[in-house]
């Protein structure tokens, strides 16, 4: 199975009928995708068990299981929809029921297809048993090795790239270059330069705290450096064949790449992330998990696997 997306791509597309789910289904529907492209939507019929683990369990087990009949029954009727839907794309369309938890079975149906990208919608309430709660996106992103698109508006026309020079923003940044999909995009590669306090009250009795001309000559370094990555970011895309340009701002990261995704009417956003997940994503944070909590546009996140240890 060839990996080049330009010989075609491979998508899995979740879906439960909702509001968020149908501007999926346009999203995918407005793309052009490469000739050789696949298409697999996901409709999950979750899990019953926990209603089984009392007395009237073998009276519960036989209306469960029809239950999940008129479930699966109605997946079938979504997945329908959603071919019509999608199937004008050009892509070829393959439909996929499984039963399990909907997060875990669209993950798992990205790795059996060896997908290039996951795309669902932000939020929903469908028919079939309110698969894409916004909690099953965050997840999806949180376990899922394979980008993941969380859909919020129907087109890819104007792209902002968040590029921080790291390994993680590089391989966000040769996403957009690879996939065909982008190349009618506009890109800017935006680099975010965060300039801290030159004192606080615990830092005033230290004797290397910098002068205020000091420190001014630090922040101009930074933006500086951020000038550069995002010039270099912006260089390579064009090199591939996309337009891009590049920008530099001050502040926040996320709440930054969102404001400027809302000012300029942006569709999406694509950023790189570090993958942590539990207690660790808690303490650090995450600038992909804000952005895709808090942008008004789609957001594209790739996540690369973690490093071995030597």
């Amino acid at each position: 199975m060839s990996t080049d997306p330009a010989a075609g791509m491979r998508v899995v597309l979740a879906t439960d009928g909702s509001e968020a789910a149908e501007v999926a289904l346009d999203l995918a529907a407005s793309i052009t995708w490469p000739a050789g492209s696949v298409i697999r939507l996901v409709s999950a019929v979750e899990p019953m068990e926990a209603a089984l683990a009392g007395a009237w369990a073998p009276v519960l087990a036989r209306d469960l299981d029809d239950q999940l009949d008129e479930l699966a029954v109605a997946a079938r009727e979504v997945l329908e929809h959603a071919a019509r839907r999608v199937g004008p794309s050009g892509a070829t369309i393959e439909r996929a029921v499984p039963r399990g938890r909907a997060s875990t079975v669209i993950v798992s149906e990205a790795e059996a297809m060896e997908a290039h990208m996951i795309m669902l919608g932000s939020r929903g309430h469908g028919r079939i048993g309110s698969m894409l709660l916004g909690s099953v996106s965050a997840e999806v992103v949180d376990h899922s090795t394979r980008p993941v698109l969380v859909a919020r508006v129907p087109r890819l026309t104007r792209v902002i790239l968040g590029t921080d020079g790291s390994s993680f923003a590089r391989a966000a940044e040769e996403v957009l270059a690879g996939w065909p999909i982008f190349r009618q995009a506009a890109i800017e590669a935006t680099s975010v330069a965060h300039l801290g306090l030159p004192w606080t009250s615990s830092l005033a009795l230290s004797a290397d705290v910098p002068s205020g001309g000091e420190y001014g000559e630090m922040g101009s370094q930074v933006i500086a450096d951020h000038q550069r990555l995002a010039d270099e970011a912006a260089r390579r895309l064009s090199q591939a064949s996309l337009r891009a340009s590049a920008r530099v701002v001050e502040g926040d990261a996320a709440a930054e790449l969102v404001r400027i995704a809302r000012d300029d009417q942006a569709d999406l956003i694509v950023v790189g992330t570090h993958g942590r997940t539990g207690l660790d994503r808690l303490i650090t944070g995450s600038v992909a998990r804000n952005v895709m909590h808090h942008a008004p546009c789609s957001v594209l996140i790739v996540r690369t696997p973690p490093a071995v240890p030597d």
